[in-house]
């Protein structure tokens, strides 16, 4: 059963101030539970709630969360691309990255974020210490939160972006995310890169608990150099097969769920200006995820 939190906040009443993540599916979705912790850690008046939005349906979205009056959107998968074109304005991060994952309302505009990055940055800082400046990366993937932790790497200062992924095209439009520091390897390369390797980061959903089989591996163990730190953005599992094969061969893994909450602490801090109660919504999404 997940853990109870203290809730700080007064009942929901007509002064209550809302929020909400739009998805399909989104049941799944962890942002009710992470908000709802922060807002309630903090004593805040808020509230977020899960609405299911079909593909497609994104302006609709936007014109009711105008007409409703909420303070503030989460944005999940299909909408994140969708979102970024309907918005009145796109922050520089989400203008690159063409994804938008959080909406926030400023002079009755709506500005898309992507948090992902910053995400990303701040949970390995977090789980792993590492500074990434002068670190040579290596990305597996080149969807949606792999673009978005490249271009982070690359602003933070990584010496070396190399993205792989099975798709040539796709994997040259998002080491372009990276600038000069971004490259792209084939499978010959590969090796070679992933033992060059300070950071390995899987961003793929291969091993994801729904994928159709969690055994896969996004590539083999034994070509990661025991002197890297990986990661693994997958967080349900907590330990994927990936992350269970570089342990035993001595290589520091963390999975994906700083990620998570760190994208959702700078979401809570756009929409509400304080600082989000971090270490409260990592207890909670533990939970949830325990008892999945």
């Amino acid at each position: 059963m997940a853990e109870s939190t203290n809730d700080l906040r007064p009942p929901v009443s007509g002064h209550t101030r809302l929020v909400a993540v739009i998805g399909d599916p989104v049941r799944h979705s962890l942002s009710p539970i992470l908000m709802n912790t922060a807002f309630a850690t903090t004593g805040l008046d808020w509230s977020c709630h899960a609405f299911e939005v079909a593909e497609g349906n994104a302006m609709d979205a936007l014109s009711a969360m105008r007409a409703l009056g909420l303070e503030g959107l989460s944005v999940t998968m299909p909408h994140k691309a969708a979102v970024a074109g309907a918005v009145d304005r796109c922050s520089p991060e989400a203008e690159a990255l063409g994804a938008v994952n959080c909406v926030t309302v400023e002079g009755g505009l709506l500005i898309g974020h992507n948090t992902d990055g910053d995400g990303f940055l701040a949970g390995l800082a977090h789980d792993a210490g590492l500074a990434v400046a002068g670190q040579n990366a290596v990305v597996l993937g080149a969807g949606g939160a792999a673009r978005a932790v490249v271009r982070a790497l690359a602003s933070a200062g990584a010496s070396n972006v190399v993205v792989v992924n099975r798709t040539q095209e796709r994997a040259e439009k998002a080491a372009l995310l990276a600038g000069s520091v971004g490259r792209v390897v084939n499978k010959g390369g590969l090796a070679t890169a992933l033992a060059n390797a300070d950071l390995v980061v899987n961003a793929t959903p291969v091993g994801m608990a729904d994928a159709a089989s969690v055994a896969d591996l996004p590539v083999d163990p034994e070509l990661v150099s025991g002197d890297s730190v990986a990661v693994d953005l997958i967080y349900h599992p907590a330990e994927t097969a990936w992350m269970s094969a570089l342990r035993r061969q001595g290589v520091e893994v963390h999975g994906g769920l700083s990620m998570l909450v760190f994208q959702a602490a700078s979401a809570f801090a756009l929409w509400t200006g304080k600082v989000a109660p971090v270490a409260a919504m990592e207890t909670a999404a533990r939970a949830v995820l325990t008892a999945r």
